[in-house]
């Protein structure tokens, strides 16, 4: 058998390392933490590399849309409420951080049972075998008659909601997004998929009503995506509903000639998942802007990225 004679590697061509771009170098490291230092100082210590320099650069575009008074809209499934995010979503609403909330339609229903017993998310698996899985009446009642209400006046899911909260001067109405974003003339939408939501097997649920108020807040939304331009759209924690609400309401302001191309979107969940990379961060962002993805647990990564941009905004206003 002839036998393969080995390659030499006598005469391979090597140049010098400090001749060649490399992606990683010693001025993007994190820096040492010293106790009792700020929280910008802990901003500051980050490495500026993959995931740390995302999250700052998210924080400059945010604080770039802030002050140059664009939209930044926080479009979310319910699991941001149901480990206690509402607080700092609220706050960032009263500092005009948050211009626009939109939500699935699960949200409604943790946000109003905060508001009105301080607590919420019961145990399905406990429940579903006896046949009392999502039967709390007060949530059903209303929620529904709320709806039915908004239907009657031409008015969106979202307001409605919020209204009855407001009206009803819930003793937890402090801990509501919807509650506050009504006193706060903040726009809120929400986006229902029929039979997804405990509200909807409840005796006074009417299709009719829920379809009317949520298109009518699907219009809304797209008002507000078509004055997008140079904003920020944050995707938290919604892996299906709100990523194809938020695409199809970008092609229907680009068609009607809104010019909606320079945009940051952010999705925000615990894995990749291929609906958000695709119809949040990739495909609206082909024709300008930039799409990112930060992996987190939302209990974390919400409260870092708020007080990010806090810093950034009070930095600024330091600085003059």
């Amino acid at each position: 058998m002839t036998k393969t004679t080995p390659l030499s590697f006598d005469h391979i061509k090597s140049y010098p390392l400090r001749e060649r771009d490399s992606k990683v170098d010693t001025h993007d490291f994190a820096r040492t933490w010293s106790s009792g230092n700020t929280m910008a100082k802990w901003l500051e210590s980050l490495p500026n590399i993959l995931a740390a320099k995302d999250l700052l650069m998210i924080r400059d575009r945010m604080l770039e849309a802030f002050f140059a008074q664009r939209k930044i809209l926080l479009t979310m499934g319910a699991h941001p409420i149901k480990v206690g995010l509402n607080p700092v979503i609220i706050d960032l609403m009263e500092r005009g951080i948050i211009s626009g909330l939109a939500m699935n339609g699960a949200c409604i229903i943790h946000d109003a049972e905060l508001a009105m017993a301080g607590k919420t998310s019961e145990d399905v698996a406990a429940e579903i075998g006896k046949g009392t899985f999502g039967m709390a009446e007060e949530t059903g009642r209303y929620l529904n008659l709320a709806i039915g209400e908004g239907a009657e006046k031409g008015s969106g899911l979202g307001e409605s909601v919020g209204n009855m909260l407001v009206k009803e001067k819930f003793p937890f109405n402090r801990y509501s997004l919807l509650a506050r974003a009504f006193e706060l003339d903040i726009p809120v939408t929400v986006h229902v998929a029929m039979g997804t939501d405990i509200i909807h097997f409840h005796p006074l649920a009417n299709g009719a009503d829920m379809g009317k108020t949520s298109h009518l807040d699907f219009r809304i939304f797209c008002r507000l995506v078509s004055e997008l331009d140079k904003g920020v759209l944050i995707n938290l924690g919604s892996a299906v509903i709100l990523p194809e609400v938020f695409l199809k309401a970008l092609s229907v302001a680009r068609n009607l000639g809104h010019r909606v191309t320079d945009i940051t979107t952010v999705n925000m969940d615990f894995i990749r998942q291929y609906r958000p990379m695709t119809n949040v961060v990739h495909r609206p962002t082909l024709d300008g802007g930039k799409g990112f993805s930060l992996v987190g647990h939302h209990e974390i990564m919400i409260p870092l990225l708020a007080a990010a941009v806090i810093e950034g905004i009070e930095e600024n206003k330091v600085k003059g």
